[in-house]
């Protein structure tokens, strides 16, 4: 009997809090290469990606070398309805503690962007298959927001958290590339 989403997201979850720290380091650095070698990370000029809390792959390193490459970087706040809007940020310092605690940008000094404005959205996950279908953290926010997000989208995983498989609901989109540390998927 194959696993439920449910099932899946905590069993993969505990597998990335399992890691050692250097496992984690050398698994994230193989993910930033790649993604930064990328055609889709290379073209962008404008991309979306989330502030990366405890167990997820650090994305502050990520955000950085965008930075350093003069890309615009967005950021999402999550609504209470389950949307989420997205604001360049130039710095850290535009961040502050939003829904759930998670760092977000403060509307007042960031810059509101339209969706199809950014180039390429990096998509957070807990497993993805080998189609780009994934599972997230079980909020509904990214499927809500890839409905008419008319870019590319990427994904960065560690090869364990990729199936064969997952189970499927007519909501779910997928992503365009999985980046892991041995292959793109």
């Amino acid at each position: 009997m194959s696993l439920n989403k449910t099932e899946l997201r905590k069993k993969t979850i505990t597998k990335l809090k399992s890691l050692s720290k250097d496992e984690r380091l050398e698994i994230e650095q193989k993910l930033r290469n790649k993604l930064v070698d990328s055609d889709l990370w290379k073209r962008a000029k404008t991309i979306g990606i989330t502030i990366s809390q405890g167990f997820e792959w650090d994305t502050t390193p990520i955000i950085k070398k965008a930075w350093d490459e003069g890309k615009a970087v967005c950021v999402p706040k999550c609504l209470p309805d389950k949307e989420m809007v997205f604001y360049i940020i130039h710095d850290f310092h535009l961040l502050e503690k939003g829904l759930y605690d998670i760092p977000e940008p403060n509307p007042e000094k960031a810059t509101k962007v339209k969706k199809q404005d950014m180039d390429l959205l990096i998509v957070p996950g807990v497993v993805f298959d080998h189609n780009g279908y994934r599972i997230g953290f079980g909020g509904g926010y990214y499927d809500r927001f890839l409905v008419d997000f008319p870019n590319e989208t990427i994904s960065l995983a560690s090869h364990f958290q990729v199936i064969e498989q997952l189970p499927i609901d007519s909501h779910d989109l997928p992503v365009t590339c999985i980046v892991t540390e041995t292959n793109k998927e």
